[in-house]
């Protein structure tokens, strides 16, 4: 199977035809009737109803396919938006009847983020020029991250974070565009990453107070890192302004050949009253990647 782009390198390059990396997760190509029955096993948990959340997909799974071909290919899937893609690429989703429900920049990088003072200075001068950009486009949301720890304390880190967020936060309330930050494990895919648990990313919500701030609840990272997914989202779910799906372990597709039951995780969404954005952050294994794509949206439909 060809080397596909990874998540890391598609935030910082936003190129996302742009070179590949190998994702270090072995991944087998099957096709949709090879998953039928398990599928078919967790579709019968559930009547299905109409999802009041909207549905995304994440662009950057999806790497070797160029971008207007996927916005062609998944006009009928019920999905509304294109997401993890930068400014120069948000009118071509749009020419589809799409958005991007969150943006990014090549400016970015997980492992160097808002907890390292160093970054502040230059962050600020982008996170600004991003939002304009925004909020003049109608794109929701933008993305941030803690970045790695380096030795630092968590509650140093909390604080940094705070700061340099600060007015950035500020700046997207007047301009009415959500900042969101990223909940990642630090366990398998992003060693040593701060904003790694749902408390730590709470307590810093808190502390910088913003309407326009909240967390990105990535349900692989955290299903890895917590358990407890459903439960989380209960207890913390207003301190969180997206969603983000994936298979665990592996990252691969959600219906029954991985351990979390998305049906379930959909309804407890759906019952907090969230009408925002879940997007389909998986890597497609099978020889289709759409069929493997509206597998996803059809469970993740409830």
């Amino acid at each position: 199977m060809a080397e596909k782009l990874s998540r890391r390198e598609a935030i910082r390059q936003t190129t996302l035809g742009a070179g590949a990396l190998a994702l270090g997760v072995p991944l087998s190509c099957t096709s949709p009737s090879s998953t039928d029955a398990s599928t078919n096993d967790m579709e019968e948990q559930t009547p299905k109803m109409t999802a009041a959340y909207q549905h995304s997909v994440c662009k950057w799974c999806y790497g070797d396919i160029p971008l207007e071909e996927f916005c062609e290919k998944i006009q009928d899937l019920g999905i509304k938006s294109v997401e993890i893609i930068g400014p120069d690429e948000w009118p071509i989703v749009q020419k589809y009847g799409l958005t991007c429900a969150l943006g990014t920049d090549s400016f970015f990088s997980i492992p160097r983020g808002f907890n390292d003072p160093a970054t502040h200075e230059e962050y600020l001068t982008n996170y600004i020029r991003l939002i304009d950009q925004a909020a003049d486009a109608g794109i929701p949301n933008v993305i941030c991250f803690s970045g790695n720890r380096n030795g630092m304390d968590d509650e140093v880190g909390l604080e940094n974070c705070a700061v340099g967020l600060d007015k950035i936060a500020k700046h997207a309330e007047k301009k009415g565009v959500m900042v969101v930050m990223e909940l990642l494990n630090s366990k398998v895919n992003h060693k040593d990453y701060m904003c790694d648990k749902t408390p730590w990313g709470v307590k810093l919500v808190d502390k910088i107070g913003s309407p326009n701030f909240k967390l990105l609840y990535d349900i692989y990272h955290m299903q890895i890192m917590e358990g407890d997914i459903i439960a989380t989202i209960r207890d913390y779910n207003e301190y969180f302004g997206h969603y983000h799906t994936g298979g665990v372990p592996g990252r691969n597709e959600i219906n029954a050949t991985q351990e979390l039951n998305y049906p379930a995780i959909m309804r407890a969404i759906k019952e907090t009253g969230y009408d925002k954005y879940v997007a389909q952050e998986y890597i497609p294994t099978w020889d289709d990647q759409i069929a493997a794509l509206a597998e996803g949206i059809k469970i993740c439909t409830v």
